[in-house]
């Protein structure tokens, strides 16, 4: 072992001292994700960009300028199409970086990746407002696409690991604390953009561009204190009076060795595992991004009171019944958030195998179930069924990586986690592929609109079912795959953590008692910005109901 002295970033530095309270971890961990989570609400942004020339009025471009000519031309402006490029792009790279990368990060440390993602996901971000003011949309994919899109997997997967470390007794819980986040950060972030444009519009500005500095000036600051918050537990570590449970110990799907993440992909229990997320995730991605549209012509003029279809209103009742599902909307999105957490901790009690059953059983009813409810007319049971399909999205999320720990230990979860995260990008194509070409092809046979979802529902239920399959396959992985001693000695780096242990004079199971203060403080840095976002979004919630 070499005596190089570590630097500031480095892995040893970060092993914690007496007196660290393992609490401040999640806040942590919900800086970094609640940031990176304005991923998904970027779509604030599409309407005022589409109009960044025009500004009251969109400049078209000519039929003869493609896309690859809206990448560089200044006299026009972008169609709001051209836009959701970004969109894809944040994904295709949150999944393709944390797969390539997610062995370093498990090398370096969540401090030195965490601090990666900060640099890349604001520093992108300025680049996107230097793409804005030049107007040239090639600067902003590659800004806030691809470079944005890096920092974003690395954010997302940077805290994995450590929680699971520091909270052995509620893997689950640990997790669906920050991924919480990513689900949160848009209710946070689209109305803080909404305010800001306000602020910075003029009648020549969209005040966009101003907007993506102060947000990643305000971005960098919480993502670099969450990363520089960071902290690992020797190895072997375990709360203060914890022993495993009896169920635990006897529990044959969950490990007490470690698999190399070198070898995940020979094993077929993590491909039956990247199929259960992929078949998750794609069901509920392909309904988020209809939901609006689907609600609004499902029940059409039912929303308002007004015994017409979608196509029989006129533009003042179309403008209301939008009012409402916007409503409809931000429901779903407080159910994703919440399901993340709450899923996550039930698998705690349930086990991670039969909460996904839950999951792929109980969801497949509701999709089944909507086209009844639909053709009722009965927007009570129609709605009620997404809230908690959108729960188990959300859970499904946030329930994976305790999973994955379970099955291949924690030694290298989060390297894992990265490359099961391709499941991810595989089902942001894959489902709203299928939501959004199944309606027009229904639209295209002349079915009316408040009937073109129905087969689609059916599609989301037998892909839940094939979710369900690759489920109840998983068995515990064979002892052939897991690390013997010198190569778990060679990962844990034992002799590093051992001397920093040392030379910090740590007893064990000392990491709960002190500094309450801070804790609350580090709480509250991370639950004022996601109450005020919860706040903004019960407000639109209230249009649903009014």
């Amino acid at each position: 072992m070499t005596n190089t002295v570590p630097t500031f970033l480095s892995k040893q530095r970060i092993i914690a001292k007496p007196g660290f309270n393992r609490w401040l971890l999640p806040p942590a961990a919900l800086a970094i994700h609640l940031c990176i989570g304005m991923a998904y609400g970027f779509s604030v942004f599409w309407l005022p960009l589409s109009k960044a020339i025009g500004i009251k009025e969109s400049i078209k471009c000519g039929p003869e300028v493609g896309f690859l000519q809206e990448l560089f031309i200044t006299t026009c402006d972008w169609k709001i199409s051209t836009l959701g490029w970004m969109y894809t792009l944040f994904f295709v790279f949150l999944g393709s970086s944390a797969a390539l990368w997610g062995g370093w990060l498990e090398s370096v440390g969540p401090r030195k990746a965490g601090v990666v993602s900060a640099i890349c996901w604001c520093g992108g971000m300025l680049l996107s407002a230097l793409g804005i003011y030049l107007h040239q949309f090639w600067i902003m994919l590659l800004g806030s696409g691809v470079i944005g899109g890096i920092g974003l997997g690395l954010g997302y997967i940077s805290p994995v690991s450590t929680l699971i470390k520091w909270f052995p007794d509620r893997r689950g819980m640990a997790t669906g604390m920050a991924i919480m986040g990513f689900g949160g950060g848009a209710m946070i972030g689209s109305p803080l953009a909404t305010e800001l444009m306000k602020v910075f519009a003029t009648a020549t500005d969209a005040g966009v561009m101003q907007t993506f500095i102060v947000m990643a000036a305000i971005y960098f600051l919480f993502m670099m204190s969450g990363a520089l918050s960071y902290r690992l537990p020797p190895n072997d570590w375990v709360p203060a009076g914890w022993t495993p449970p009896v169920k635990q110990l006897h529990n044959k799907m969950i490990t007490k060795h470690h698999v190399h993440v070198k070898n995940v992909f020979k094993i077929k229990q993590f491909w039956l595992v990247w199929g259960v997320l992929c078949m998750n995730v794609s069901a509920g991605i392909g309904v988020i991004g209809m939901s609006s549209p689907m609600l609004q012509e499902v029940f059409g003029g039912q929303l308002i009171g007004v015994a017409k279809t979608y196509n029989e209103l006129d533009k003042t009742q179309l403008t209301a019944i939008a009012a409402v599902a916007a409503g409809f909307t931000a429901l779903l999105s407080l159910f994703n958030i919440g399901g993340r957490f709450f899923w996550a901790s039930l698998s705690d009690k349930l086990g991670r195998k039969m909460t996904y059953i839950v999951f792929f059983v109980l969801g497949a009813l509701l999709y089944i179930s909507i086209p009844g409810s639909a053709i009722a007319g009965n927007k009570l049971l129609f709605v009620a069924a997404f809230c908690v399909i959108l729960s188990m999205y959300g859970g499904g999320f946030a329930t994976v990586p305790a999973y994955l720990a379970d099955l291949f230990g924690t030694q290298m979860v989060g390297a894992i986690h990265g490359r099961l995260l391709t499941a991810w990008a595989v089902a942001g194509i894959l489902g709203p592929v299928i939501v959004n070409y199944m309606r027009e092809y229904q639209l295209n046979l002349g079915i009316p609109r408040e009937q073109v979802y129905n087969q689609t529902m059916l599609i989301l239920a037998a892909m839940l079912f094939l979710g369900l399959i690759c489920n109840l396959l998983i068995r515990p992985v064979a002892d052939k795959w897991f690390m013997d001693d010198v190569e778990l000695e060679q990962e844990k780096g034992i002799a590093d953590v051992q001397v920093q242990a040392a030379e910090a004079g740590q007893p064990a199971g000392s990491y709960n008692a002190v500094n309450p203060a801070i804790v609350c403080l580090a709480w509250a840095a991370v639950s004022i910005p996601l109450a005020w976002g919860i706040y903004k979004t019960l407000i639109n919630v209230g249009k649903f109901f009014s």
